[in-house]
């Protein structure tokens, strides 16, 4: 009999071809909030309608956000029945840890679900899954009780991410593309869910930068199937992914954090994080696109994390971009807010959907190539290069 090397063995485990988004899935809670009326709502809430200058500052905030509106789990029923959640340092994790260990893992279910409907194949084929939330550790972890949910092959391989932050939509995008590139037939069951229970507190005249949180984060879970060598006739590639890399920004120590307390989580803003992301962002374009000959940042479609109107602005200056590049990117922030993980993929869906419904010939805005980054705590920025699929 002849042997058979390791190589041969090694060759054979691994797919032909790249990467591909098969199919896409969102969900938000039913609360939703309406920006234009937040800051009344969240004063009156937190018991802090005496602080009237600090509020006045913060319908500043949510009139510069651009936000319309958000989606939220909290309700002024909840909270009110939780008052420690609603100021500024009081011990309040058990409340809610509480409520995340419960509503992360159903926010997801309706995120996969959708996805996996659309993607039109049997779960059981379905062969790892990743999960990557801001909120609510615990053991067993919400990808467990994920896969309870969906009711997913007891032999789904599970990686579970936690307090990764804004940039994880493009960690998970990585990661799923290894996972499918090296392992034929993989098809691998990707959300990331956020739900702001954890960050929602009171405002505080010293702590200024916790209002801009307060200001723009929004409850959201999204899905995505990724898997290469698609099944002709059957599965139908969106995008393929061809690169991805993460970064740190130099001089980015301390311009983003979150520290998980008695009281929640604590977020901590540097001023000048647009400044920073907009400074670092062309190394990473020009790493990502010199090996296919493409420096025109125009020239390219683009799905960028929406941390925040002043970092889409001073990206779009930096790099003279037109206005129309971000289109997808500023609907998805008008429309949700920053929902930190989970923003990119409802981006791409938001793309690929217009570009449908505007008759273009690709998947991309009717371009061939485009970028994906993603911006968080570190200051951690991970790129993916996009292909898009012939509509």
């Amino acid at each position: 009999m002849a042997s058979i090397t390791v190589a041969e063995v090694h060759k054979a485990q691994r797919a032909e071809g790249p990467a591909t988004v098969l199919a896409i899935g969102t969900a938000n809670p039913a609360n939703c909030v309406d920006q234009s009326t937040y800051p009344d709502f969240y004063f009156r809430i937190t018991n802090s309608e005496h602080m009237t200058e600090l509020k006045r500052k913060f319908q500043r905030m949510c009139q510069k956000s651009t936000i319309k509106k958000r989606y939220m789990h909290l309700t002024e029923e909840f909270l009110q029945q939780h008052p420690n959640m609603c100021a500024f340092m009081a011990p309040s994790f058990d409340d809610r840890q509480d409520v995340l260990v419960v509503e992360v893992p159903k926010l997801a279910k309706e995120a996969a679900a959708a996805a996996i409907n659309e993607w039109g194949q049997p779960k059981s084929s379905i062969t790892h899954l990743i999960l990557c939330t801001t909120n609510g550790l615990d053991m067993p972890g919400a990808d467990y009780q994920l896969t309870k949910l969906l009711g997913l092959r007891p032999s789904v391989k599970r990686y579970m991410m936690y307090q990764q932050g804004c940039f994880a939509g493009g960690t998970v995008l990585r990661l799923a593309k290894d996972f499918a590139e090296n392992n034929k037939g993989a098809r691998v069951l990707a959300v990331c869910v956020e739900i702001t229970a954890m960050s929602f507190r009171g405002p505080s005249e010293s702590h200024i930068d916790s209002l801009v949180g307060q200001a723009l984060f929004g409850d959201g879970a999204s899905a995505v199937i990724v898997g290469s060598d698609p099944l002709p006739d059957v599965e139908k590639p969106i995008f393929e992914l061809v690169y991805a890399a993460q970064t740190l920004v130099p001089e980015g120590d301390s311009a983003i954090e979150g520290h998980l307390r008695e009281m929640g989580l604590t977020l901590h803003l540097l001023k000048d994080v647009p400044g920073l992301v907009a400074k670092n962002i062309e190394t990473c374009l020009t790493d990502a696109f010199e090996p296919l000959g493409i420096s025109d940042w125009n020239s390219i479609f683009w799905i960028a994390h929406p941390g925040g109107r002043a970092i889409l602005d001073q990206i779009e200056a930096k790099l003279e971009l037109k206005k129309e590049k971000f289109r997808a990117t500023r609907h998805v922030l008008a429309e949700y807010g920053n929902m930190s993980s989970a923003c990119v993929w409802f981006i791409l869906d938001e793309m690929r959907k217009r570009s449908a419904a505007d008759g273009l010939t690709t998947t991309g805005e009717g371009l061939d190539w485009g970028v994906l980054f993603g911006f968080g705590p570190g200051l951690t920025v991970e790129t993916v290069v996009l292909h898009s699929v012939a509509l």
